[in-house]
């Protein structure tokens, strides 16, 4: 028979000071040939070999461990005779492989490779081996016997071992790396995991109930601290059962995930952005985040894993990310720049190009449906704010009406009212007005919503879940709560020192709501 000759591989017991012989490599590759051909081979192979020789009957096989030189190459370790020792498909491609490969434990690894080798029969004819050889280049260990994890390995600085993934699950849950702090965590991840899955005590309450009609919060449940600028804006998760999520955007080139209605704690800190970031939305299905920059992306993020998913470059720096509200794969980009663009994030490309001729892009709401969408800007002419508000056709690009804001102020931010076919729009004459979402999109007259300071600030405003409470922050640091029906004050809260940017109402708990400010600081109400 015409084959190459294989030489065994030999060790020595420790214990019993026999002399073990490894017929072919009897260590099992996946992409290695099937059971039976080895076992052939190996057949052949030991007939071919035992004239020299006997063994034993029962064979066994232990594995060296191996530490490698690291004043010695890759190529010193991997030389002509130590390779063709080894399978031609299976050679470590480096010592890191290589340990990881043959450094197992040794008990279990010995019963494998014992139930493996005892289908094999050798002739009777057998005699003994002659004394062991070591093979070249080959460091001796007489660790063979040790747990792995009292060997002393040597890592190279950068080089992370594979952790299988039940083991990485099975560890991570419940687990606190204390040696990084939930803010500080390498690769923009905190070692907190499973935070999608996690409900909050304080919600879980109300999940099997119809909501209860909003109140006004009036206590400091948490402060959330760990911001280095100011925070343009807070949001709920949207979906219930994950509505103790609150998500924050800030100047300071990050977005960050909170435990916002039980222990105030950051789970996520996301630094794909290296502008500030301008806006940060929730997908629908509460498991991605839509973020804007003023570093040209917009971004969307795994909320678990903190890796982008998808990252396109806008060409002008990015104010407001609103998705589709039927189709979330789609979403609309407005910002320093006189278009709008549609982009689908499956494909990664513009399908949609809105052109308005102004100079930028204050915000964008989509109206029930989807159908159309509004968008504000900062373009006010001398006598009128022809362009102020431009309602537009989603499908078609074209604008259906730009006579909607007769008034010289410019609008910073839009709200959609949850049940009536109306919106508001916060203007910078320190007032909010009431527009009607069907054409030709009156506004009402008499009905304005007065008490609070924009001053030139991106103040935000919003409703509640059951639409009678709208919402709005302030220069002045307060937040305001408006009867929607009769525009009466409420309440006013004393929420910051600084301008409140925003102020979001919890979709589940009837009297919770989350305020940010120009210094960077976060405050839960309830």
């Amino acid at each position: 028979m015409n084959s190459s000759p294989v030489v065994p591989l030999l060790s020595l017991d420790s214990r019993t000071g026999c002399h073990h012989v490894n017929m072919s490599s009897l260590v099992a590759y996946e992409d290695s040939e099937s059971e039976d051909d080895c076992l052939d081979q190996t057949e052949e192979v030991t007939s071919a070999s035992i004239q020299t020789g006997s063994c034993e009957q029962n064979q066994e096989v232990r594995l060296c461990s191996f530490t490698p030189d690291p004043d010695r190459s890759v190529l010193d370790y991997h030389g002509k005779r130590s390779s063709s020792l080894l399978h031609p498909q299976s050679q470590p491609q480096s010592w890191f492989d290589w340990e990881s490969k043959y450094c197992r434990d040794g008990t279990a690894q010995e019963k494998h490779l014992r139930d493996a080798a005892a289908p094999l029969s050798l002739p009777a004819t057998q005699g003994h081996i002659s004394p062991p050889q070591t093979l070249p280049n080959m460091p001796q260990s007489s660790a063979d016997g040790l747990n792995p994890a009292e060997r002393n390995h040597t890592v190279r600085p950068g080089v992370r071992p594979y952790v299988p993934k039940r083991q990485r699950l099975a560890t991570s849950v419940g687990t606190v790396d204390l040696k990084y702090p939930a803010e500080q965590v390498p690769g923009n991840v905190t070692r907190e995991s499973q935070i999608l899955s996690d409900v909050s005590a304080r919600v879980k309450p109300y999940l099997a109930h119809k909501p209860v009609a909003s109140g006004i919060p009036r206590r400091l449940l948490n402060s959330l601290a760990g911001h280095q600028g100011p925070v343009n804006t807070v949001r709920w998760c949207p979906v219930p059962h994950l509505s103790h999520l609150l998500l924050s955007a800030s100047m300071d080139k990050t977005f960050k995930v909170w435990d916002g209605a039980e222990s105030g704690r950051c789970l996520r800190v996301y630094t794909c952005h290296s502008g500030a970031v301008r806006d940060a939305r929730w997908t629908p299905c509460g498991r991605q985040l839509l973020s804007g920059s003023f570093d040209n992306m917009a971004v969307i993020t795994d909320v678990e894993t903190g890796q982008q998913v998808v990252k396109l470059d806008n060409q002008f720096k990015v104010m407001r990310v609103v998705p589709h509200p039927s189709s979330p794969e789609v979403f609309l980009c407005g910002g320093h720049s006189s278009t709008v663009k549609a982009w689908d994030s499956r494909s990664c490309k513009v399908v949609k190009v809105y052109k308005a001729g102004i100079q930028q892009t204050l915000d964008i709401l989509f109206l029930r449906g989807g159908g159309d969408f509004i968008t504000s800007s900062d373009c006010v002419s001398r006598d009128s704010a022809d362009r102020t508000l431009i309602a537009w056709d989603y499908q078609t690009t074209a604008k259906v009406s730009n006579q909607i804001y007769q008034e010289r102020y410019t609008c910073p931010s839009l709200a959609l009212h949850p049940l009536e076919e109306s919106f508001v729009a916060q203007t910078n004459g320190d007032y909010m007005a009431v527009f009607s979402s069907q054409q030709p999109y009156r506004m009402n007259k008499r009905r304005r919503y007065e008490g609070h300071k924009v001053e030139g600030y991106a103040v935000q405003c919003e409703f509640s879940l059951d639409g009678t409470i709208l919402a709005s922050g302030s220069a002045t640091g307060s937040a305001h709560f408006y009867d929607y029906h009769n525009a009466r004050i409420l309440h006013t809260l004393h929420a910051h020192s600084q301008p409140c940017m925003c102020v979001s109402q919890h979709p589940i708990l009837p009297t919770t709501a989350a305020t940010c400010d120009w210094a960077g600081e976060i405050k839960v109400w309830h």
